[in-house]
């Protein structure tokens, strides 16, 4: 007998610099310990902070960082950073509650086979009361390789989710299990019309339609310029996913990792929101 499909109530991502402190060069563990008494099973969890974190350790622990090839760097980083990560998700988040590690590329979702392995591997760890933690597979990928494979399924017309960007993969899971809601925490209170003026905040892009909600977005995007760290796509792209979330019916809220997600969710805290009234 076929089961019914499970009903996501969130899904969660989280950016590289909202789990850092940057003054002191050290993990914010205040941050792991806020996610970790709201997280709980029926949310997916997507995480970045594997390659800064491995960063941080390897130079606690040697004085200096790597100088080699920067993608090498990066991935090395990230393997020695993947430990820590769950490690601290793994203390902070409720003894009941079982957490797996799934480690994702950009092959998973542009199979469909892939793709439902990976939806229903969700569905079981919420059913079983265990929360999934979602991270791309940085120390297993090769830059020049996804770009020929994704060149190559360009070329055919094929649909492509790149996915590098964990805004992309918390979008393209919210999409995968329609979840009820999508948070992007970040280390901004959302969306600003001109970042460099707090008071432009945009708290909400909304409307009756998609189509009404795309318009809005489309003249946002416009004013959206620059990104947190390199190699982030900023702004202007987590809005972009957020579009497609909102198309499968998904409601968007980007919000500064200091707030509870149960504040963001109700609006209790300045946040963006994006989705259909």
């Amino acid at each position: 007998m076929m089961q019914m499909d499970y009903q996501f109530d969130l899904v969660g991502k989280i950016g590289s610099m909202a789990l850092i402190r940057r003054e002191d060069q050290d993990i914010d563990y205040n941050i792991f310990s806020r996610l970790g008494a709201e997280l709980k099973p029926g949310m997916i969890w997507v995480t970045s902070g594997a390659t800064e974190i491995g960063r941080l350790d390897y130079v606690k622990r040697t004085g200096c960082e790597l100088c080699g090839d920067p993608n090498q760097d990066k991935t090395d980083y990230s393997a020695q950073g993947q430990a820590i990560l769950m490690q601290n998700y793994r203390q902070f988040i409720k003894p009941e509650y079982g957490i797996r590690q799934i480690l994702v590329e950009h092959t998973h979702f542009n199979d469909p086979e892939k793709r439902e392995h990976i939806r229903q591997l969700l569905i079981r760890a919420a059913r079983q009361k265990t929360i999934p933690i979602i991270n791309y597979n940085d120390p297993v990928s090769d830059e020049e390789n996804r770009k020929m494979e994704l060149a190559a399924r360009r070329q055919t017309g094929a649909e492509v989710h790149e996915c590098v960007d964990n805004d992309e993969t918390a979008a393209v899971i919210a999409g995968l299990v329609r979840a009820r809601m999508l948070v992007l925490l970040t280390s901004t209170e959302g969306i600003y019309q001109d970042s460099t003026r707090p008071e432009t905040l945009v708290r909400e892009v909304t409307g009756r339609s998609f189509e009404e909600v795309e318009t809005k977005v489309r003249e946002l995007q416009k004013s959206c310029i620059g990104a947190s760290r390199a190699g982030a796509n900023g702004a202007k792209a987590k809005l972009e996913y957020a579009l497609e979330c909102v198309r499968g019916g998904t409601t968007v809220i980007i919000g500064h990792a200091r707030h509870r997600l149960s504040d963001l969710t109700a609006g209790r805290v300045p946040c963006t929101r994006i989705g259909i009234e």
